[in-house]
């Protein structure tokens, strides 16, 4: 879950387009370079934080006191039902069923059972490994288990992993655990000695995963389909009762299990162990959370984790926590009680259970413990704990495959389907020209329905920033309650005050990464105010999250990270059914009315990096733009869809964008509408 628990490198060192860095160096590194030695101006870096946190307690606190205000077994039936069609239109829609073509590849035998090496297809030519744990020497149909592993690096090897199988097999279960995505032998980027070029678990999870969205894909849903097929292949088995199956994880695994558990509706028990809290808390927490541990639209839609577990009602179900978790443990206080609330209005607040185990996080002894009691409460089981008893395999004993890795046996890697699917796409889509291009975008781009008129504060002057003009005055733009896009208004004399009515044409620059470092640095944009200011007067804005409202959030320097704190805000975003680029956007739009408002009939936008995004779709709603200049843009998201490795962050990202045009078909309008440039 967290970077300091898992075995990965960092692989967004080349997710800042245009070199991030160039514009983010320390002073001291700057100046041997010839660059700024002024530290960057970052004003509001709690902005971005702050704004989120009040979406995401508006919309949790109405889907609190939804559950609250449930007074009846109707009322929770219906709840529930609510809930589970929520919960799909979030996953997205079921895939087909193919056939699965199991197969074992060999056998581990043991005294009081066996360990089959199990090899199934839970799609076409995606291979999935796992272990089947079979007891020996006990009759009739057994209960069975299918185990969900976390952020091991090896998969379904990891200790604690093998431990819950061999207690569970040893008191007659029969469980099937499986390798992740990306762990184990599922890794996807794989180098000719069969490792992972990006790092394994959150790493190859972020980049297959980020990218599937663009495609309207969700990696949670490929994660949490293999846990399907997996109970399809448990099914499969003579020797499994399926009167009583169940789902147990941890971490990861407590994510799969609790996804699974509002997925699928023939578990009949379930655990899962270190992760169930609430989104609130994780948000509030600055928590970054894996791609598939983020579901799209669910903060929207009023889905919380307790809500996949509610969909279990009135099955058992035990939630696992820790006290000294990073998962918070008051939010898996909150969602017991919550889930606890609407199983006694269906009769059966005695299936539903909470154990905090006093450690830290992980699947320990008295988790594990937990879990077995409540499994054979629930199935009838008689057998005592085995802890004791446990003797971990090898490793390289429990491979499936002869390699170690199902790429070598030929099982297409998941961005491939992500790319099979881009290309498909775009075949299928009609040409978007204007205005059903607008339109579209629009509902991509999630922009304010409400009208905010754009409010301006001004601060006090900084004087020798290094500015191509000697005076700058900035203009704290508030684009909608609680945003702010901060814009600097360059002149040759000082200005303390808001912008005459000039009536002159306008340049707006939409930065990369600091508004403040790059007219300090760039010779680019520097070239662009040195034009006659009586014809045109300069201004440049950072949007939010970046530059003056750049976070400081999710750990020290973390925000070009994997986990740092812009893809937080991006991944919050999409579950709150507001793309990060769409709130940009309308930063941009908001900036221009601004201009407009003060006396700018005609403004030219220019931007560069990931400036683009939003200045392009914007541009596509402005009447006053009538010129753009785009540096370092990205021409097409099929380009990204399409590629193994890419450059650009989630938060540049249009989900579902591919389903609807392109980039192209955004440039082809404005080039039709509007002097056009790229550099």
């Amino acid at each position: 879950m967290t970077p300091t628990t898992l075995s990965r490198r960092t692989w967004m060192h080349q997710a800042a387009c245009l070199g991030a860095g160039s514009f983010l160096t320390h002073p001291l590194q700057a100046a041997k370079a010839g660059q700024p030695i002024l530290p960057p101006l970052n004003r509001f870096p709690r902005m971005v934080q702050e704004f989120y946190l009040g979406r995401v307690r508006e919309q949790t606190g109405q889907s609190d006191a939804i559950r609250a205000a449930l007074n009846s077994q109707e009322e929770a039936r219906l709840y529930v039902e609510t809930v589970r069609r929520h919960i799909r239109t979030s996953f997205g829609p079921e895939p087909a069923k193919t056939p699965l073509n199991t197969r074992i590849t060999g056998i581990i035998e043991r005294p009081d059972y066996r360990i089959e090496k199990c090899l199934f297809e839970s799609r076409p030519g995606f291979l999935v490994t796992a272990n089947l744990y079979v007891p020996k020497h006990v009759r009739g149909p057994m209960p069975g288990v299918v185990a969900t592993c976390g952020h091991s690096s090896n998969g379904k090897a990891e200790p604690a992993y093998q431990s819950f199988c061999q207690g569970l097999v040893r008191m007659g279960y029969v469980v099937l655990i499986y390798d992740p995505i990306g762990q184990g032998e599922r890794l996807q980027y794989l180098t000719e000695n069969l490792r992972s070029s990006v790092g394994v678990g959150v790493a190859e999870h972020l980049l297959a995963g980020n990218q599937q969205f663009l495609v309207q894909e969700f990696i949670g849903s490929w994660r949490a389909w293999d846990g399907v097929r997996a109970l399809d292949v448990l099914l499969e088995r003579e020797e499994v009762d399926p009167k009583h199956v169940g789902v147990t994880g941890n971490s990861g695994g407590g994510t799969m299990t609790t996804w699974l558990c509002g997925l699928e509706t023939r578990w009949t028990m379930a655990a899962p162990s270190c992760f169930v809290t609430t989104f609130r808390r994780n948000l509030e927490n600055e928590l970054p959370a894996d791609t598939e541990q983020c579901p799209p639209r669910s903060i929207a839609l009023g889905v919380d984790h307790v809500d996949c577990l509610a969909a279990m009602a009135p099955k058992p179900v035990i939630i696992l926590a820790k006290e000294k978790d990073y998962f918070d443990v008051r939010g898996a206080t909150k969602a017991y009680e919550q889930l606890k609330h609407i199983y006694r209005l269906m009769g059966a607040e005695d299936q539903v259970s909470l154990f905090v185990g006093p450690t830290g996080h992980g699947y320990s002894q008295e988790n594990r413990e937990a879990m077995y009691e409540w499994f054979n409460r629930a199935t009838g089981q008689q057998i005592a704990s085995p802890e004791s008893s446990i003797v971990l395999e090898k490793e390289s004993d429990l491979l499936v495959t002869e390699s170690g890795q199902v790429g070598s046996m030929g099982s297409k890697p998941i961005y491939h389907y992500t790319a099979q699917k881009a290309r498909l796409l775009r075949q299928e889509r009609q040409p978007l020209a204007d205005p059903a291009l607008r339109d579209a975008a629009i509902r991509l781009l999630q922009l304010p329905i409400k009208d905010h008129p754009p409010y301006a504060r001004i601060l006090r002057a900084r004087s020798q920033r290094g500015y191509p003009l000697p005076h700058a005055t900035t203009y704290v733009i508030e684009t909608e309650p609680g945003a702010q896009a901060i814009t600097y208004r360059l002149g040759r004399e000082r200005h303390e005050a808001r912008p005459g009515h000039e009536a002159t044409r306008a340049i707006l620059y939409v930065s990369h990464h600091s508004a403040d470092q790059e007219l300090q640095s760039d010779q680019w944009v520097r070239g662009f105010v040195s034009q006659d200011v009586a014809r045109a007067r300069f201004y440049a804005c950072d949007v939010r999250g970046v530059g003056e409202s750049r976070p400081d959030t999710c750990g020290e320097n973390s925000y070009l990270k994997p986990y740092g704190s812009d893809y937080f805000y991006a991944i919050h975003g999409l579950m709150l059914d507001r793309p990060y680029v769409g709130q940009k956007t309308w930063d941009v739009l908001q900036v221009l009315r601004w201009i407009h408002q003060v006396g700018h009939p005609h403004i030219h936008l220019i931007a560069q990096g990931w400036g683009t995004l939003p200045a392009v779709f914007a541009a596509l709603f402005s009447e006053q733009v009538d010129a753009i200049t785009l540096k370092g843009g990205l021409r097409s998201y099929e380009e990204v869809a399409t590629s193994v490795n890419y450059a650009w962050p989630l938060s540049t990202f249009l989900p579902g964008v591919l389903e609807h045009f392109d980039l192209p078909d955004c440039y082809r309008v404005l080039q039709s509408r509007m002097s056009f440039e790229w550099v």
